[in-house]
């Protein structure tokens, strides 16, 4: 059991990014469905910087640089994916959807291209995200829970935590989500729409990059074998499941991460039954879906002008 909860957290956690980095983005009133594209374009710089930095490097690695270099390559790599997105949508007035399933397919592409490449080579420094705090064998299975994990796992609560501050407590938080639910009012109150989209766009794009790189080096300790985009679908999904509230998602990432790997500590389970198990997640989300639509509160339904374009001088 102990086990069990240890790989739903590390699992969740790359969810955890994902459904961050989205609601941050459809905050602002940006649909962005490429957000799966994204991660994989945030795993692919991560580890091409860490291979960089470990070839410079050979045997005088500083563990700190081995963490840092990828991450700020991820953080970067991400935030041109998004970039990318607000130009075409918001300065070329390009439709959301097929924009974000585009750089799905861009970045889907770029995944295989680097896995076909270079991606065994990665393993190597997975070891300096995996470390544990000194004393979680001390605690038994308290510290296996708790403090048994790589930085990027705690990383990612912290992270939620931050968001979901400043999007509830604060006036860019309050500007923020003015501009999601109604462009045209914030816009005639001085709010600088296109600003705030390129903005929450950018740095959401960012943080879900860190969940494909958390998934490659913390979940699957370096071994990139196949393409990561189908955690960038559950972690939208998971943005629908908290009702678009950062703070529970790092409860829902759990539960996701939870039934996303059921099936392999299920006994006596045939292949077949095991992919069916992975729809859990998805069945999930369409019922907390149909329940929040009946009980329609306002505090949890998405941004009124979620996915719609905002051009000013059609105000």
């Amino acid at each position: 059991m102990v086990a069990f909860i240890v790989s739903a957290i590390r699992l969740g956690m790359t969810f955890l990014f994902g459904s961050t980095g989205e609601t941050i983005t459809e905050k602002s009133g940006h649909l962005n469905l490429g957000i799966p594209g994204v991660m994989c374009v945030g795993a692919s710089c991560g580890c091409f910087a860490e291979y960089l930095y470990l070839t410079a490097a050979k045997r005088s690695v500083e563990p700190i640089l081995a963490v840092l270099i990828p991450i700020l390559a991820t953080l970067l790599g991400g935030a041109l994916m998004g970039l990318i997105y607000s130009f075409l949508t918001v300065t070329l007035r390009c439709n959301q959807n097929v924009t974000g399933l585009t750089l799905t397919t861009f970045g889907v592409g770029v995944s295989d291209f680097m896995i076909a490449k270079t991606g065994a080579i990665y393993s190597k420094g997975s070891k300096y995200f995996t470390a544990a705090l000194p004393f979680a064998d001390d605690l038994g299975w308290f510290g296996k829970i708790f403090f048994s994990h790589g930085i990027l796992i705690y990383l990612a609560i912290a992270i939620a935590l931050i968001s979901s501050f400043v999007l509830s407590k604060t006036r860019i938080g309050l500007n923020l989500r003015s501009v999601g639910e109604n462009p045209a009012t914030a816009d005639a109150a001085g709010i600088n729409v296109a600003r705030y989209r390129y903005m929450a766009t950018c740095i959401g794009c960012a943080i879900a990059g860190l969940g494909g790189l958390s998934f490659v080096m913390d979940y699957l300790h370096g071994n990139w074998e196949y393409c990561i985009d189908a955690i960038g679908w559950l972690a939208i999904a998971l943005v629908i499941f908290t009702v678009w509230k950062p703070n529970l998602g790092i409860i829902g990432s759990i539960v996701f991460g939870a039934l996303y790997i059921a099936s392999s500590y299920i006994t006596g389970v045939s292949f077949a039954s095991k992919e069916l198990f992975k729809m859990l997640p998805y069945i999930v989300t369409i019922v907390v879906l149909i329940f929040t639509s009946i009980r329609d509160k306002k505090e949890n339904q998405p941004p009124q002008s979620l996915g719609l374009p905002y051009f000013r001088e059609e105000r």
